[in-house]
């Protein structure tokens, strides 16, 4: 399943880069909620504290990070329609406000409707493994200016906890 997955992202990639109508980048920044589990315990406590003999997952409790990052977008299957494809790679750091760097990178496909609307899964990789990362947002327009609004959830895995995040951006429309 995983290789198919791969495939099918790598496939779409390459033929959105000659059936690209628009591309769209810019900067995002954003608040992560971790759920109990691992990561949290991490997050809270670092290294030394997980590795205790005495250690028992998701004893701290929750943990709240900040994200800072750029995302890429390519928009494909737009035929002047209400709807177009879109992929998107998303590169972030997180937790910097704790000392900790935290990286996590994910490639969402997905549909945007001609109102802003917009929803997609894909792969994310980051330093508790690779999920499923599923979205859901809007992006406001202003003239050129896009005002991307996403929410996003990572399931948990291998008792890492679950991660749901709100991200914004902004970036120039051609």
């Amino acid at each position: 399943m995983k290789k198919l997955l791969f495939t099918i992202v790598i496939g779409l990639g390459l033929l959105t880069t000659h059936a690209q109508v628009q591309k769209l980048s810019g900067p995002r920044i954003g608040l992560t909620f971790v759920t109990e589990g691992i990561a949290a315990d991490f997050i809270n406590e670092g290294f030394d504290y997980v590795d205790d003999d005495n250690y028992i997952n998701g004893e701290t409790g929750s943990a709240i990070i900040s994200q800072y990052g750029w995302q890429w977008e390519s928009r494909f299957a737009d035929g002047g329609g209400d709807i177009s494809g879109i992929v998107e790679w998303v590169a972030l750091v997180g937790g910097m406000e704790k000392g900790l760097f935290l990286p996590s990178l994910s490639s969402v496909i997905g549909l945007r409707n001609s109102n802003g609307l917009e929803f997609g899964v894909g792969p994310n990789l980051s330093l508790s493994g690779i999920g499923m990362i599923f979205a859901i947002g809007h992006n406001f327009k202003s003239g050129s200016l896009n005002l991307p609004v996403n929410l996003v959830f990572v399931p948990g895995r291998n008792e890492s906890g679950s991660r749901i995040s709100l991200m914004v951006g902004f970036n120039m429309g051609k």
